[in-house]
């Protein structure tokens, strides 16, 4: 996993985040940038949950999206 591959396509992958946690706004997103523990922060609250929780969320999305391959289909 290569999350900075996530933080580099984090524009392309704005809508697979959106769907990943719905609960989170458009400008969370965007002030996030990419920046993982910003991202933790944000589902923690959004969605109460630990941060061992939103850890292993996040760990999931970047596995599925944190490729080449992945991001690569993304854009398209």
């Amino acid at each position: 996993m290569n999350w900075d591959r996530i933080q580099g396509n984090w524009k392309q992958l704005t809508g697979k985040v959106k769907e990943q946690w719905g609960k989170l706004t458009d400008d969370e997103i965007d002030r996030i940038a990419g920046k993982r523990d910003q991202l933790a922060g944000k589902i923690q609250e959004s969605y109460g949950i630990t941060k061992d929780e939103a850890e292993r969320q996040i760990d999931s999305f970047a596995n599925r999206y944190g490729d080449n391959d992945a991001t690569r289909d993304v854009r398209h």
